[in-house]
């Protein structure tokens, strides 16, 4: 792989040609092969898998449960997408771009199907009323930052986390260029939370819940293992603000959900119920893969 390449004329695509996920990396849409999704007992349907996209529904979902709302009871199917279980035709059903997570809402008929991640954070909190304030001037500030979290991630997961941490061969000025992107980012959460509990203000909302997963997982250098080549000591607001909300039982909760990496006492692949929190064993671990 040369160091100054030439485009050509024509682009194709060649499998193989892209790191860690090359294998279910591709230029078209659409099922690879046949498969129904299971279909659980409670109203909500997740399929996803415990990346920091992945972790923002399954924290609003029991952060719902922990007030009290038994109506956002759910199941959480684990989808592989190393195995490229996200292009199956169930899957593909509930979200044609093939990425977790999906939601299928069985509480309605006919089943109302929602994917993106924010999406689903807006859905829940508007069909649930709670983490979403009513108030216009609040709502538009939590919806500023759910956007900007949205339109931001991709610099941080596909642009720095794949230079960074996947790409097959290591290239200076793509990791520079998204190293510069992802500490201005931070630079302008650690200064808005110099100034507010939260990152919406000081109610705790989506907004926290869609950013914590990413931004507050890189602070504390989880993500890609990157925090002292971003020096992330720097950013002590970030810092403060994801110790606080990782102190919270739902989200605690959210991160083990569809985890299937990691210590054994961090996962818990499939989720049905409260109870699994609990009952969790090797043979159920064991007999989930």
């Amino acid at each position: 792989m040369a160091d100054n390449y030439t485009p050509p004329k024509v682009w194709k695509w060649e499998k193989g040609n892209g790191g860690k996920f090359a294998n279910i990396n591709r230029p078209i849409s659409g099922a690879t092969h046949n498969k129904e999704l299971p279909v659980g007992e409670n109203p909500l349907q997740l399929y996803s898998l415990a990346t920091p996209n992945g972790v923002k529904v399954t924290i609003m979902l029991e952060e719902l449960l922990e007030k009290g709302i038994s109506d956002a009871e759910y199941d959480a199917w684990l989808i592989d997408i190393s195995e490229g279980d996200q292009f199956s035709s169930g899957f593909v059903e509930i979200n044609p771009n093939s990425k977790i997570p999906a939601l299928a809402d069985h509480s309605v008929k006919p089943v109302r199907r929602v994917f993106e991640s924010g999406s689903i954070l807006v859905y829940l909190a508007e069909k649930f009323g709670a983490f979403l304030p009513n108030d216009t001037d609040k709502r538009t500030e939590v919806f500023n930052w759910l956007f900007w979290q949205m339109g931001s991630a991709p610099i941080l997961g596909g642009g720095f986390g794949h230079f960074y941490a996947y790409a097959p061969v290591k290239f200076q000025y793509p990791i520079d260029r998204y190293s510069m992107e992802v500490k201005r980012q931070l630079d302008v959460l650690d200064k808005t939370l110099a100034t507010r509990r939260f990152i919406a203000g000081e109610e705790y909302t989506i907004a926290d819940m869609a950013i914590q997963p990413w931004y507050g997982a890189l602070a504390k250098g989880l993500l890609y293992e990157a925090g002292e080549f971003l020096s992330v000591d720097d950013y002590k607001n970030v810092i403060r603000w994801t110790d606080e909300i990782s102190a919270r039982p739902a989200v605690k909760r959210g991160r083990m959900v569809n985890r299937s990496w990691g210590e054994l006492s961090s996962q818990l692949r499939n989720r049905h119920s409260a109870a699994d929190f609990e009952t969790r064993t090797q043979d159920k671990l064991d007999a989930a893969k």
